[in-house]
């Protein structure tokens, strides 16, 4: 790995991490306020899916050589914000090992895995096109309400591509936390460091719980989390292994359920920072990226929520502008993929513009309806499969 290791694949593991703790992880704080948890279980909670992340990062990227980045499950979070409160601390743990349990089996049975490879190449790509469009417009989005941030981002990441192509990325990263010193917009403080002190909950189970917090999560985890996940890796030119994947992060997930995490699952916005030629421009070296993100990961985790207000402290522009060109490369190859075949482009269009369009239906996230419209747009217009899997 020392020989494959670079520079940019460590920074585009760390760019991964600013952007899971200054984003998504908001939304766990979230529900741990709406379920009224203490400060020791929110922490532990922080632990949980930091050390699970962290762990599943680093063992698949080394075991598969890819950049396999997970995360906690976005849409799971989000789900508790509003069913928390519902129900005692120690019945939504007993939902999050049934849920663990429940994806470890569908992962590893490869059911998941057979229906992702069903999928046309081209709707894969819209859909990924579709998942990263928005973090692209973020970019310019952001010069309207911190324009020395966001204009300093874009400009030095041009003139990096231009000089530097491989740093372009950390060019734009020092010129960004530059400009906001210079605009008194950056509040990066701690006031101490301690370390995390993990929580063991004694799992109850209850139908209600399972009914309000299982299902709902097991299919938002696998349909707006994994499904995309699988897609990132795929069109980066990887063949994931589905039984592996999906299966070990369910397993970590259910063992670390006990202890908070409410689900550990493939990612998809972070992934597409790793996965690109940002990365490195050798596929092969780019799973140091993978075990860079996990690295990062544990180091936040042993803290807790110590390092978590360090990244809180960052001006979601900086963040939002990192994130948006990190992900220019990886949206130009779902762009391109999405159009390469004239017969699929009207399908790959439908995917584009459902998963962009940010519709939630029946609790799951607009990615995977992306997918549901652009398969059935391909069936109808084509009237037979054109699966990945029919032209193997």
């Amino acid at each position: 790995m020392l020989r494959d290791a670079s520079l940019s694949a460590v920074l585009a593991g760390f760019v991964a991490v600013v952007v899971s703790y200054s984003g998504p992880l908001v939304i766990v704080l979230a529900a741990a306020s709406a379920g009224h948890l203490d400060t020791a279980q929110t922490s532990s909670w922080v632990w949980a899916i930091s050390i699970g992340s962290g762990l599943t990062c680093i063992g698949l990227s080394l075991r598969t050589r890819m950049p396999v980045i997970t995360a906690w499950s976005t849409p799971g979070a989000a789900l508790l914000v509003t069913s928390l409160g519902a129900y005692s601390y120690a019945e939504a743990v007993g939902a999050f090992l049934i849920t663990g349990a429940v994806i470890t089996l569908v992962g590893l049975t490869g059911v998941f895995g057979w229906l992702m490879r069903q999928v046309p190449a081209a709707v894969v790509s819209a859909m990924l096109a579709g998942i990263l469009f928005s973090f692209g417009t973020h970019v310019f989005t952001s010069l309207k309400t911190a324009p020395v941030i966001a204009g300093s981002v874009l400009v030095a990441y041009l003139l990096g591509k231009r000089l530097l192509p491989r740093y372009a990325v950390l060019i734009a990263l020092a010129v960004g936390v530059l400009g906001s010193a210079a605009t008194s917009r950056l509040h990066v403080h701690v006031d101490k460091i301690e370390l995390a002190r993990p929580v063991l909950t004694t799992p109850a189970f209850s139908v209600a719980s399972l009914v309000g917090i299982a299902v709902p999560m097991i299919l938002a985890t696998l349909a707006s989390q994994n499904a995309p996940g699988m897609a990132v890796l795929t069109a980066s030119g990887y063949q994931p292994r589905d039984r592996l994947l999906i299966g070990s992060t369910g397993l970590v997930s259910t063992a670390l359920a006990p202890f908070g995490s409410h689900a550990i699952n493939l990612a998809a916005i972070t992934a597409a920072i790793c996965t690109g030629p940002e990365s490195h421009p050798d596929p092969r070296r780019r799973y140091v990226a993978g075990v860079s993100c996990g690295a990062f990961y544990l180091l936040i985790g042993a803290f807790g929520s110590t390092l978590v207000a360090f990244f809180a402290g960052l001006p979601k522009e900086l963040v939002a502008a990192i994130a948006g060109v990190a992900l220019f490369g990886a949206l130009a190859g779902g762009l391109t993929g999405a159009v390469k075949e004239e017969k699929d482009r009207e399908a790959a269009l439908i995917t584009f513009l459902a998963t962009a369009s940010g519709v939630t239906l029946f609790g799951i996230g607009s990615a995977f309806w992306g997918l549901v419209f652009g398969v059935a747009a391909h069936l109808v217009l084509s009237g037979r499969w054109h699966g990945r899997a029919a032209r193997a």
